[in-house]
């Protein structure tokens, strides 16, 4: 299985098809999903979904843990090893990461990429520890954005319930200079809403992104995922989209597009 999965993914790089990324939420050992960053709903087993995922033969997956950095905690890296030891796909990982040290013991349990909130505002230098370490491709900085009460964007971090200061044009100069690999925009107001990605967000950071920008928020279709491609991002990851059935909070379904819908949405597109 696993030299096939890996004959899939050249396959697809080959096609030149866009990287179609399932995000999955954590808190613990659970698999749940958030609506705006609030309220958690309960999907089963991650190891379970990453199993239907290996079944799937995607080509990534990104695992974030919500609560960690939020109630101070390390990452839980019994459930890392156990996600990763499951995964045949590469993964990255996001939750509590403070330290270089942290990095590279999740490294080792076989994590190809770490995504940072927090602690890449609190402590820009640890982005540029972690890829002078182990390399720029290592590395994501997650710009959880949200509207304040004006209805201006604004980063956050700690599940969204932090502004961070200063604007979002500064802080990807900052991780930018710091040797950030890749920017994850997401849009927290259309987080597990199900209506349609924010085309604006992407075209007006990306007049100062450099690096590969993946967009997060509001998925749910591959013609949404289109229009962020063409807006500019490099990427897409979803978590809501992959989750439920027919976009129905009520239906659990973990599942992914078939390859044939995928080629046939993107087959002709031209890729940032």
């Amino acid at each position: 299985m696993l030299l096939e999965c890996n004959c899939f993914r050249t396959f697809i790089q080959n096609s030149v098809l866009p990287r179609i990324i399932p995000i999955l939420s954590i808190e613990g050992d659970r698999l749940v999903k958030t609506v705006k960053f609030k309220k958690p709903n309960y999907l089963g087993d991650p190891l379970n979904a990453i199993r239907i995922f290996n079944d799937k033969m995607i080509d990534e997956i990104a695992i974030v843990d919500i609560k960690a950095s939020k109630l101070n905690l390390e990452p839980n890296y019994q459930i890392i090893e156990e996600m990763a030891s499951q995964c045949f796909s590469p993964l990255s990982y996001g939750g509590g990461v403070k330290s270089v040290d942290q990095v590279k013991k999740i490294f080792d349990l076989g994590v190809e990429k770490i995504i940072l909130n927090t602690s890449a505002f609190v402590t820009p230098k640890l982005v540029n520890e972690i890829a002078a370490s182990f390399g720029s491709q290592s590395v994501i900085a997650s710009f959880d954005i949200k509207k304040d009460f004006f209805g201006n964007p604004k980063i956050n971090c700690l599940s969204a319930s932090k502004k961070v200061q200063n604007t979002i044009p500064y802080w990807i100069d900052v991780l930018q200079k710091e040797g950030v690999g890749e920017i994850l925009l997401q849009d927290v107001d259309r987080d597990g809403t199900f209506t349609g990605i924010n085309t604006s967000l992407i075209e007006e950071a990306k007049e100062h992104i450099e690096v590969p920008i993946v967009y997060v928020g509001g998925v749910r279709s591959l013609a949404d995922i289109q229009l962020a491609l063409k807006a500019g991002a490099q990427a897409v990851a979803a978590g809501s989209f992959f989750a439920y059935r027919n976009n129905d909070p009520k239906s659990i379904l973990i599942d992914y597009p078939k390859y044939s819908e995928i080629k046939r949405e993107f087959g002709n597109t031209e890729l940032n």
